[in-house]
C-alpha cells in the first residue's frame, strides 16, 4: 500500500468511540472526521478528502439515499453492526459489514480492501447478500418485467391504458402490480374507486430508503383489488413527490419483480433532467419517478392521442424519449376515432407514425367514450362494466402479448393473498 487510506466515520454513539480508536491505531490509516450528523458526513464526502466512510445502520437520518449519494462522490462505504443494530438494513443497502465482538480485524480487512481500482466497491460476496427470493417460492423462480405506460402531455390516456392493461393480465392468470408513479397528478386510485390517503408508492419507497423493503412487506402495502392484481397507490398532492426519490424507487421496482411476473408503471410525461440542479447531488428530482421507471423497464409503451395534436406530440416525445437511450418504445395509440382524422382512421395515422417517426403501432385503442365514462365513474376496469367494447377489445389483446412474455413460474403468485 503505497498511502495511507483517509476514512470518515458515522457511527452511532455506543461503538464510535470503539471505531475511532481502532482507525487511529492502524499505521496506514487516516481518520479524517467523526462525523455528528448526516450533512457533516456528506460535506466531508462532497469535498472528495476521503475515499472510505465507515457507518452504522443507526446512525441518524442514513438511508438508501445517502448511501447512494456518498457512493456518487466516489466515496466507499462499509459498516459496523453490533447486536442491537439493523444489520439488516446494511444488508440491504449492500453495504459490507463487520462486527466489533471479536476485536478490530474485520473492520481493519474491510477498509483495507476498499483501495481497489477506480474506486469501485469491494467485492465482498459473503457480507453482501442479493435481494431475498419471494417468500414461499424456490430460488429458482425467474424475475417479474417491468413494463412502463408512458406519453407526451396533453392526456393521451396513459392512465386508462396501464390500469385496464394490468385488469386483463390479471385475468388472464398474469400476477400483477398495477404502480402509480405519476408525481404530478396520480389517478389510479381514483380509477378503480380505492382510497388514498396512506400512499402506497409512499410508504414503498419509505421503506426501500429504510433498508426494510422485501417481497413480503412491498406486499403488505400493496393491497388487492381484483384477483391476481396488487396496485401501489399514487401521491395524493403533487408536493409530495420529494417522497418519490430515484435510488428508492429503483428498489422498488426491483423487488416488485420477486413478488409478481408483471410489474405496471403509470408515470407521467416531462422527461427533463433538472440540469439547473446537477451541481447539487444532494438535491430531489422533480422527475425522478419516471426517469427511474424507465431505466429500469424491460418494456416502454408509448402512448399517443389519435389525433392530428396528440399525434404531433407523440412524435415528438418519442424523439425525447431516443434522447434518454430509449429507442425501442411500443407504439399504442388511443381515442382513436373518424371524426378527428378522417375514414380508415388506423391507417391514416399508421401512415402518418410511419412518415414522421419511422415508427409502426402495436395497437389501436378506439375511442368508445361512453363506456370509458362509464368505467371511471364506476371505478371500474373495462372487462367488470363493458366487456364487449372495442376499447377493451384492443386492450385486452395487447395484454396477451404482454402476458405472453411473462415467467410461466411467477403466475398467481401471492396474487390471491391479501
Amino acid at each position: 500500500m503505497t498511502h495511507d487510506l483517509t476514512v470518515v466515520t458515522a457511527i452511532g454513539p455506543a461503538q464510535e468511540a470503539a471505531v475511532a480508536e481502532y482507525l487511529s491505531a492502524a499505521s496506514d490509516i487516516t481518520l479524517v472526521r467523526r462525523c455528528a450528523d448526516l450533512g457533516d458526513l456528506l460535506a466531508v464526502a462532497e469535498a472528495a478528502r476521503v475515499s472510505v466512510a465507515v457507518v452504522s445502520a443507526g446512525f441518524p437520518g442514513l438511508d438508501r439515499s445517502a448511501i447512494a449519494r456518498l457512493r456518487e462522490y466516489g466515496v466507499i462505504v462499509v459498516g459496523v453492526v453490533s447486536p442491537w443494530d439493523d444489520h439488516d438494513a446494511l444488508a440491504a443497502w449492500a453495504v459490507p459489514s463487520a462486527s466489533l465482538s471479536a476485536g478490530p480485524q474485520e473492520l481493519l480487512a474491510l477498509v483495507r480492501a476498499a483501495e481497489v481500482p477506480d474506486g469501485a466497491q469491494p467485492a465482498l460476496e459473503a457480507d453482501v447478500p442479493e435481494d431475498p427470493p419471494p417468500a414461499g417460492s424456490g430460488e429458482d423462480c425467474e424475475d417479474g418485467i417491468v413494463v412502463v405506460v408512458w406519453g407526451p402531455p396533453g392526456a393521451p390516456g396513459r392512465t386508462t391504458l396501464a390500469v385496464n392493461l394490468a385488469a386483463e393480465l390479471a385475468a388472464g392468470g398474469v400476477s400483477t402490480l398495477l404502480v402509480d408513479a405519476d408525481t404530478y397528478a396520480a389517478s389510479v386510485a381514483q380509477h378503480l374507486a380505492l382510497l388514498d390517503e396512506a400512499p402506497g408508492v409512499a410508504a414503498a419507497t419509505r421503506l426501500a430508503d429504510a433498508g426494510r423493503l422485501d417481497v413480503r412487506s412491498l406486499a403488505a402495502v400493496a393491497p388487492v383489488v381484483l384477483p391476481d392484481l396488487r396496485v401501489l397507490t399514487g401521491l395524493p398532492r403533487a408536493d409530495r413527490w420529494p417522497e418519490v426519490r430515484d435510488e428508492s424507487f429503483t428498489h422498488v421496482l426491483q423487488v416488485a419483480r420477486g413478488l409478481v411476473a408483471v410489474t405496471v408503471v403509470d408515470v407521467a410525461a416531462p422527461l427533463e433532467e433538472d440540469e439547473d440542479l446537477s451541481y447539487d447531488t444532494r438535491a430531489p428530482r422533480r422527475n425522478a419517478a419516471t426517469l427511474a421507471a424507465l431505466r429500469t423497464a424491460d418494456r416502454i409503451i408509448a402512448v399517443g392521442a389519435g389525433d392530428p395534436v396528440g399525434l404531433q406530440r407523440l412524435v415528438r416525445g418519442l424523439a425525447d424519449l431516443a434522447a434518454i437511450g430509449k429507442n425501442d418504445a411500443e407504439v399504442v395509440v388511443t381515442k382513436v376515432r373518424t371524426s378527428a382524422v378522417g375514414s380508415h382512421a388506423e391507417s391514416v395515422i399508421a401512415d402518418s407514425l410511419d412518415r414522421f417517426a419511422a415508427v409502426t403501432a402495436t395497437a389501436f385503442v378506439p375511442d368508445d367514450r361512453a363506456a370509458l365514462d362509464g368505467g371511471l365513474l364506476a371505478g371500474r376496469v373495462l372487462r367488470e362494466c363493458a366487456p364487449t367494447s372495442p376499447a377493451r377489445r384492443a386492450i385486452a389483446d395487447l395484454a396477451t402479448r404482454f402476458g405472453a412474455v411473462a415467467p410461466r413460474s411467477r403466475r398467481r403468485r401471492l396474487g390471491r393473498r391479501g
